[in-house]
């Protein structure tokens, strides 16, 4: 970038600038970073990624930016171990759906909440609960701070 600035410099609780603008939802900036050399699968931060961060907060338009941009949708990192945890943990529906047909995988673990279904369980999330389980989410999986093993 201009003046020297890193695009891709890490830390902080975003991570690194991508992750920052997309957990905000600014998408020109988003493009900017990205045609700037960001890195779009870039780790750190509490949410992990970019995608993450944007599903986390329910950036529908961003979500899909990511994805075009080739953002890995079972990427792993941060709190919530994955995009689809993250949405589901949150209650985007939207982003629910449209990260599991984009091929997110419905029983991935991670995260402080081991899985998606665990994280929108522990939220009360009812509609996301039987959209996971409708695309084969393990009902008694052992992972997580929700699970069911303890």
């Amino acid at each position: 970038m201009k003046n020297g600035a890193q695009v891709n410099a890490q830390g902080g609780e975003y991570g690194n600038a991508l992750q920052a603008a997309a957990y905000n939802g600014h998408e020109a900036v988003v493009i900017l970073l990205l045609e700037r050399g960001a890195e779009v699968n870039a780790q750190g931060g509490n949410y992990g990624n970019a995608l993450q961060a944007a599903a986390y907060k329910g950036h529908e338009a961003t979500v899909g930016l990511l994805l075009e941009r080739g953002a890995e949708v079972n990427g792993q990192g941060g709190y919530h171990g994955n995009a689809l945890q993250a949405a589901a943990c949150k209650g985007h529906e939207t982003i629910v759906i449209f990260l599991l047909e984009q091929g997110a995988e419905v029983n991935a673990q991670g995260g402080e909440f081991g899985n998606a279904l665990q994280a929108a369980a522990y939220n009360d999330n009812a509609a996301i609960i039987t959209i996971l389980l409708k695309k084969g989410a393990e009902l008694n999986a052992c992972v997580g701070i929700a699970s069911p093993c303890v």
